[in-house]
């Protein structure tokens, strides 16, 4: 890493009586909103997060937001609406969102839509806050991991059709990557942006170690525990800058207050 129910949406999850008595385990969801992917119970975001301005969300738009909500909202629903995509330029057009992730409320959205550029320099707050607004949450460490099992770990970016994860180091629209897919059909979640991920750690020490165990060069960088400092959020897949260390097992930590052009996000529900 370079521095590094909703109204409308109808969803089934089948309850079984699993080991001891009155316990109760979740299978697998049967069926996701547009926008996403089934993987094991959760339904995972299919693309990188663009983040949405959306004025006179609780008035005007309210319907817009219902849309967005229900994982039905497409560029030109928001365009329509008279939306803006923030995250695009390194101006930190998120305000009046903090990047503590106040004063967000009603105000950005976490959507997923195909062929756009995922919106990036967003703090782990400003995320988190995108995706509450859509009635999603960003996805635990192991749920990321979970539903990138099949995208390929990557060799030497070809430019078309391979995970991006060479120079120049700037996204490329979600999901023209036609090989950067996962099993479950999540796009994209090795290379392009980085992704933060719910779980916080302690601060670390270095980044000088791989997963050569797993046979992979896939970087981690999460070599030691820090005496001082803030803690630091989990950012999954590697980025455009980091060539083929990045990877399905590539996990890095940095401050959540970091904003940078290749650090992104996607939520699930």
């Amino acid at each position: 890493m370079r521095s590094i129910a909703w109204p409308g949406l109808v969803v089934s999850v089948w309850l079984v009586l699993a080991g001891t008595a009155g316990a109760q385990g979740a299978k697998a969801l049967k069926k996701c909103p547009v926008d996403s992917v089934v993987s094991g119970t959760v339904c995972m975001d299919k693309y990188e997060a663009s983040v949405w301005r959306v004025p006179d969300a609780l008035g005007a738009n309210r319907s817009l937001v219902m849309k967005i909500q229900q994982g039905k909202a497409t560029e030109a629903d928001l365009t329509a609406h008279g939306a803006t995509q923030l995250g695009l330029t390194v101006v930190d057009d998120y305000a009046p969102c903090g990047k503590d992730g106040q004063a967000c409320a009603n105000d950005i959205y976490a959507v997923s839509l195909p062929n756009v550029v995922p919106s990036a320099w967003l703090t782990w707050f400003q995320a988190q806050a995108a995706c509450k607004n859509a009635r999603k949450r960003l996805p635990t460490n192991a749920e990321w991991q979970a539903a990138v099992a099949g995208t390929p770990d990557p060799g030497p970016d070809n430019g078309t059709t391979d995970c991006k994860t060479a120079k120049p180091s700037v996204c490329v629209a979600t999901g023209s990557r036609s090989s950067c897919v996962s099993l479950d059909g999540a796009y994209d979640m090795v290379g392009n942006a980085a992704e933060w991920v719910a779980e916080w750690v302690p601060p670390t020490t270095g980044c000088s170690g791989d997963w050569s165990s797993l046979g992979t060069t896939d970087f981690q960088c999460l070599v030691g525990a820090g005496s001082s400092g803030e803690p630091s959020a989990l950012l999954r897949g590697g980025s455009n800058f980091n060539g083929p260390t990045a990877g399905p097992f590539s996990i890095a930590a940095a401050a959540p207050h970091l904003r940078m052009n290749d650090i992104g996000f996607r939520c699930d529900r």
